[in-house]
């Protein structure tokens, strides 16, 4: 599903920063797998390469067995609507619109009818429990029902990664619970790869596998 060879990436300021060293990383197809690291440690760096929305200085990236490297922004978010569904700690969803909206979004840009995305939105909300809320704006919503409509919005492309930015960070530890163990369950049932940033072990501890990364290095 992607593999990573000798990727480096440096930030150039006032005083470089080397922030990756030489990541290697294989994960395969249907994988769960949490990255933990202390700040500074270059995880949330790596997933955003892995997200196609940064680059890279060396090495190589390969997502479904197509090499991702200098890629033009066009191509770069076709790649990314073609094959990853992102989930962040702060949910990032639209305010002025409504749950269904917010999920039925990504569709837009894929140039599907205003009655196929929003009926494929609502098939969503109502698997994650949310068709009562469909018609709710954001402030509105608690922020597990928040998580769950970026999480459906995430899902509503078929991609075949799904890339969680401490997806439970903002959210009361019952809540984050729920939360990690719908995102097994998808992964599970759908075999969609998932690659979830936490700094939280009980998180961690619902993946398949766990990296470390320490000091731009995996452990």
């Amino acid at each position: 599903m992607l593999t990573i060879k000798n990727l480096h990436k440096t930030y150039f300021g006032a005083s470089p920063v080397h922030v990756l060293q030489g990541v290697n990383l294989h994960i395969g197809e249907g994988e769960m797998m949490a990255i933990m690291g202390a700040s500074g440690s270059g995880k949330s760096t790596l997933l955003n390469i892995i997200g196609i929305l940064d680059n890279y200085d060396e090495g190589e990236y390969y997502l479904n067995n197509l090499l991702v490297k200098d890629l033009s922004e066009n191509k770069a978010s076709d790649y990314r609507n073609r094959y990853i569904g992102f989930v962040f700690q702060n949910f990032n969803l639209i305010s002025y619109k409504t749950a269904l909206e917010n999920v039925a979004l990504p569709l837009y840009y894929q140039n599907m009818s205003r009655k196929k995305r929003n009926t494929k939105a609502m098939e969503l909300l109502e698997r994650l429990g949310l068709g009562p809320w469909s018609t709710h704006f954001p402030n509105e919503l608690s922020g597990g029902q928040k998580q769950r409509v970026a999480l459906a919005r995430a899902l509503i492309t078929n991609p075949k990664l799904i890339l969680a930015d401490e997806p439970t960070g903002a959210l009361d530890s019952k809540t984050s619970e729920e939360v990690i163990d719908l995102l097994k369950d998808i992964n599970r049932d759908t075999g969609t790869t998932m690659v979830i940033v936490t700094h939280e072990h009980m998180v961690a501890e619902k993946a398949e596998r766990v990296i470390r990364i320490v000091d731009g290095v995996i452990e």
